[in-house]
């Protein structure tokens, strides 16, 4: 077992474990460490506690120390700098014609390095960009490609359901989605329906899917035959897997007749 705490950068994204060291940590505290991106100020989501080693494939680093107020002052002055940055980041971007799109401007709490946020479709040289940059900032700069979908969570927005999307409120990992999984709730197959403002399907997609998945061995799927208190062999032409309803075409001019999945028997297709 090994003493660890949770930290998580910039309010959003998934959560980072450090060594303590001998110092106490607890939820909503601050603390300073060192990431491969540099020296980083980060709140701390979990607080001290043991965790078998094995869960982690690399040696963890310390923590550096527990973050002050004055260390509180140095972030906030770093990401109105940052904002600053950005624009001319913009600007640049834009009188050079590259085919990128500017995120964000990140300092890191050390200032000894700046990193611009970026999507493309493809890959950009950017040479020229670095030597505008460069002798503005006077010091590292580091321009960074990131995915479509953590680009989405960088700069946040609002889903089709009208709430922040979840990336950037409450989502720590990406998860697999796939278009059978919209496919076994009934949903539309319209990609601008089912899709996030990332442009990739909504993460929202996945949280039901294990439910639908036990519902689809309990609920016949449209297709298959049933027989019903009223017939003996029937098509299910619609599904409700919710309710756990079924709608069973009984008769050919007749409108199909709802019948919970309970009430129902598969039978095998009489043209096997």
């Amino acid at each position: 077992m090994i003493e660890v705490v949770g930290v998580q950068f910039k309010g959003m994204g998934r959560i980072y474990y450090f060594k303590p060291l001998n110092i106490k940590f607890q939820p909503g505290d601050y603390a300073i460490v060192e990431t491969v991106r540099g020296v980083e100020l980060g709140k701390v989501i979990v607080g001290n506690k043991e965790i078998d080693e094995k869960q982690f494939e690399t040696e963890l680093k310390d923590v550096l120390r527990k973050a002050n107020q004055e260390d509180l002052i140095i972030e906030e002055k770093n990401n109105k700098e940052a904002e600053a940055a950005f624009k001319i980041f913009k600007h640049e971007v834009v009188k050079l014609d590259l085919d990128m799109k500017p995120l964000q401007a990140e300092y890191t709490f050390d200032r000894t390095k700046i990193i611009f946020y970026y999507t493309a479709d493809d890959r950009v040289d950017f040479r020229d960009l670095l030597k505008h940059l460069t002798p503005q900032f006077k010091l590292r700069v580091e321009l960074r490609q990131i995915g479509t979908r953590e680009g989405a969570r960088l700069i946040g927005g609002l889903g089709g359901c009208g709430r922040e999307i979840c990336c950037r409120s409450f989502l720590k990992n990406f998860d697999v989605v796939t278009m059978k999984m919209a496919k076994d709730q009934s949903m539309s197959l319209n990609n601008n329906k089912i899709s996030g403002i990332c442009g990739k399907l909504m993460c929202c997609i996945a949280y039901e899917s294990g439910l639908y998945q036990e519902l689809r061995e309990i609920v016949p799927a449209v297709g298959t035959y049933v027989k019903t208190p009223n017939c003996d062999y029937c098509k299910v032409v619609g599904v409700d897997y919710v309710k756990q309803i079924i709608r069973a075409q009984e008769s050919p001019d007749g409108m199909p007749v709802a019948y919970y999945a309970e009430q129902v028997q598969v039978v095998p297709r009489k043209d096997k």
